[in-house]
């Protein structure tokens, strides 16, 4: 809530900052690679990335090897607003854990990681 609460102002959004963040490393992602990074339902996605196209965050393409999937980069714009939105999260993320070391750090991925898998399983 308080990531939301920060990214507001610069028009974004939790779900429109994952698809921006997912496309930090890879210049062209599927619909669904976005998807799964942003664990979210395939038909979200779809409806996330539309609004940023409108927004003119990010531009979708077909997939040069395959016609039949959809590709998404970012823009000019969109890059620039990633940036800006990470450097916010950044900032979230350094208040939040700012107390606990990098082993506390480390051990509580670990743990957060055994039980997603864990929630998987069921």
């Amino acid at each position: 809530m308080t990531l939301e609460k920060r990214l507001k102002p610069m028009g974004l959004d939790v779900p429109r900052w994952r698809v921006l963040m997912s496309l930090y490393e890879d210049e062209h992602l599927s619909v669904s690679e976005i998807a799964d990074l942003c664990i979210i339902k395939l038909n979200t996605a779809t409806k996330i990335i539309q609004r940023m196209v409108a927004d003119g965050l990010v531009t979708t393409r077909s997939r040069p090897t395959d016609g039949r999937v959809t590709e998404v980069t970012l823009t000019a714009k969109g890059d620039a607003k990633r940036r800006e939105a990470r450097a916010i999260a950044d900032g979230v993320f350094e208040a939040a854990f700012s107390d606990l070391s990098a082993e506390e750090r480390q051990a509580l991925n670990t743990l957060t990681e055994r039980v997603f898998h864990r929630l998987g399983d069921l």
